[in-house]
């Protein structure tokens, strides 16, 4: 792979902790993170930026998971894409999927947090006091116990990057206004550093020129 021939594509969240690593002559291009609300128009907005640029890069890789089956449907258009095999970036941040499904089997009731996500602003949390005036107290919390009724545990995925004291605090004081068990979970740079410089082996779906991704690309058997 040739770093200056090889272009990483990714939302704000995931690029953060991919650009510690990225190496020398790789070009990356940053995408809107607001787009994950939306799987169509995230499709969209990835194919378009997939089709302006492929003919002056021979590899694409995607920093992203399935995200809603977003990636689902994708063409790899005068290039190579490469992109995870995961659901979601929460199996970024954790190293693997393997990661990620055992916290699933022993904790499934959790909502997970990053520096990116507490700092994007997009969650159930942040958007709570929003609620709390367009709604009022009483109607937020019957959409809050609706959308997280299901959650019994907040936990902080500490990547390593950075200084995480700050977020740590943030996520203690949301899990005891809501009354969710706080946890913090060590990240893992491994699927990161596997993304950017390979093998892209079975833990990821590549793409050759002309192919298209298929759901059953990543769940395979």
């Amino acid at each position: 792979m040739d770093p200056s021939r090889t272009l990483l594509m990714a939302c704000a969240i995931v690029l953060e902790e991919l650009l510690p690593h990225i190496p020398e002559g790789m070009h990356y291009q940053e995408l809107d993170f607001g787009l994950h609300i939306n799987p169509d128009k995230l499709r969209v907005t990835l194919q378009n930026a997939i089709d302006d640029v492929s003919g002056n890069f021979d590899t694409i890789i995607l920093g992203y998971g399935m995200c809603s089956q977003a990636i689902v449907g994708l063409r790899a258009n005068n290039c190579r894409l490469v992109v995870p095999g995961v659901d979601d970036c929460i199996a970024i941040f954790l190293g693997s999927r393997q990661a990620y499904n055992a916290q699933t089997r022993s904790e499934p009731g959790t909502y997970y947090l990053t520096k990116g996500w507490i700092e994007a602003g997009i969650t159930p949390f942040s958007e709570y006091n929003y609620t709390v005036e367009k709604y009022g107290k009483e109607k937020a919390d019957r959409i809050y116990n609706v959308m997280m009724g299901n959650y019994k545990r907040l936990a902080l995925i500490n990547t390593g990057q950075y200084a995480i004291e700050e977020y740590r605090d943030y996520t203690k004081r949301t899990a005891n206004r809501f009354n969710l068990c706080f946890d913090e979970i060590e990240g893992s740079d491994a699927l990161v550093k596997k993304m950017l410089f390979g093998p892209w082996d079975e833990e990821f779906v590549v793409l050759q020129p002309g192919e298209t991704f298929t759901l059953d690309q990543f769940y395979p058997g």
